[in-house]
């Protein structure tokens, strides 16, 4: 005897398969809005019809329109990519290493690339009398990709030391010893190197002032790599979070899936960080609110968390911006008073 669906199951069934599109345009609608309320917010409030003509029929005449794509535009671009760049990175770690709490911020990714990065700045002067600005620009984003891969590598390689193995509580733990012991050599340097601080005492507050177009094109290629290799892993990392032993039964290699996954999370924090320092919990937070909406598969997860990235840093910088007009606050306070309660939230579900 067959059972015949009823209408509602059928509809349930539909509305299932189709909530990860309905989420990806509610997230881009949101993204588009977001980002014509920061182009037009600021000291000279902009309407958004100017601010829709200045990027469809640019007047170089026109000092608004100047404002817009001279200045605007490229905090808007670096917020979105960094926003991004977090997002995804938060979803990689948090799916190779089963951990919930697994963000770039509290894995010491972030402190890894502001070390590699504060590093460069402070050696630099003895190489031959030092490295050009535009080259170090230029190299930012390679350096603080190579901090951030290899600072993650000793956390995730102390975490698996004894008996248990590599649990979250243990990749936790070493993430914030080891984030705070680079967050120290940063400081040992910046107090022995006043002209060094002058230069990021602002970027290690995670802000994003002060940018340029070279180093905004500076970060796409690495950060365009860590998403294509990001993208590549998705079906492995789905294995993966069903266990090391299941994933190997499928035919998956645990050890070089976990080592590109750390690669590709390194380039994508690395060109984040070198934009708009290291801005915490971005990456705790976006993966969350992505499963929270039903979607679980990380082939949606991933595309979909950098756009939910995208639109909380946008937020966020606007927020930043507004709260205190005139006076501008830096990004990552706001990003700080968002992420510190979800992640106690997070940290006291968990059991020991």
């Amino acid at each position: 005897m067959s059972i015949a669906a009823t209408p509602s199951a059928v509809a349930g069934v539909r509305l299932r398969a189709a909530r990860p599109l309905l989420v990806a345009c509610g997230l881009g609608l949101l993204v588009a809005g977001l980002s014509v309320s920061h182009l037009g917010f600021g000291a000279r409030a902009i309407p958004a019809s100017t601010v829709v003509r200045a990027l469809v029929a640019f007047d170089a005449d026109s000092f608004d329109h100047n404002v817009i794509v001279e200045l605007r535009l490229l905090r808007l671009l670096a917020a979105l990519a960094v926003g991004a760049g977090l997002g995804l990175t938060g979803a990689l770690i948090q799916s190779v290493t089963r951990n919930p709490l697994g963000e770039p911020h509290v894995l010491g990714l972030n402190a890894g690339a502001a070390l590699a990065v504060v590093s460069t700045l402070t050696l630099s002067p003895l190489l031959g009398g030092g490295l050009p600005a535009s080259a170090l620009a230029a190299i930012r984003p390679l350096v603080a990709g190579l901090g951030a891969t290899l600072l993650c590598a000793l956390v995730l390689a102390a975490a698996s030391l004894g008996r248990t193995g590599l649990t979250p509580l243990k990749v936790t733990l070493c993430g914030v010893a080891f984030s705070a012991f680079a967050a120290a050599l940063t400081s040992a340097q910046l107090l022995l190197d006043d002209q060094t601080l002058a230069t990021v005492r602002l970027w290690l507050a995670g802000d994003l002032s002060g940018l340029s177009y070279g180093g905004l094109w500076a970060a796409l290629p690495p950060a365009a790599v860590g998403l294509g290799l990001a993208l590549v892993l998705a079906r492995r990392l789905d294995a993966l979070a069903m266990g090391d032993q299941v994933a190997a039964g499928l035919g998956i290699d645990v050890a070089r899936t976990r080592l590109a996954a750390l690669v590709s999370a390194g380039l994508l924090c690395g060109a984040a960080v070198s934009l708009a320092g290291p801005i915490g919990f971005v990456g705790l937070v976006v993966p969350h609110a992505v499963k929270a909406l039903g979607v679980r598969d990380m082939r949606l997860v991933l595309p979909l968390s950098a756009l939910a990235g995208a639109a909380l840093l946008v937020a966020a910088d606007l927020a930043a911006r507004s709260l205190f007009a005139p006076r501008e606050l830096a990004t990552g306070i706001v990003t700080a008073l968002v992420g510190v309660p979800v992640f106690i939230a997070l940290a006291s579900r968990r059991r020991p």
